[in-house]
């Protein structure tokens, strides 16, 4: 079953979480945590995502190669300039459990930056 939503002036985080209940199959009567659904999740306009406070300037984002002395950091804002897509995507990410069935769960997800 495909769910589409449209971020559109929505919260970054509860919208990641509604996606994320939806990918577990979290809103049918036959939940099982050990089971993959076949729900999909589309989301349209991510450039709308709104977020709450000062997330934009202070909200960090970090990334390391695995070389010493080599951990680069950007905030939301630049995040968002480059691909809102990947803040979304990654907030999905961290919500999901941290099992073998979550790259698979991800799969399931669709990212558009406008209407389709």
């Amino acid at each position: 079953m495909e769910h589409k939503f449209d971020a559109s002036g929505k919260i970054l985080g509860r919208l990641a979480t509604e996606i994320a209940g939806i990918l577990m199959d979290k809103n049918t009567p036959s939940f099982a945590p050990n089971k993959m659904p076949k729900n999909t999740a589309a989301v349209v306009n991510t450039d709308n995502i709104v977020v709450t406070g000062k997330k934009l300037k202070n909200k960090m984002y970090y990334r390391h190669s695995g070389y010493i002395g080599n951990l680069k950091t950007s905030r939301l804002e630049e995040e968002m300039k480059k691909d809102s897509r990947r803040v979304l995507y990654k907030a999905v990410w961290n919500m999901l459990p941290k099992n073998k069935l979550r790259k698979l769960r991800m799969k399931n997800l669709k990212l558009y930056k406008r209407d389709k």
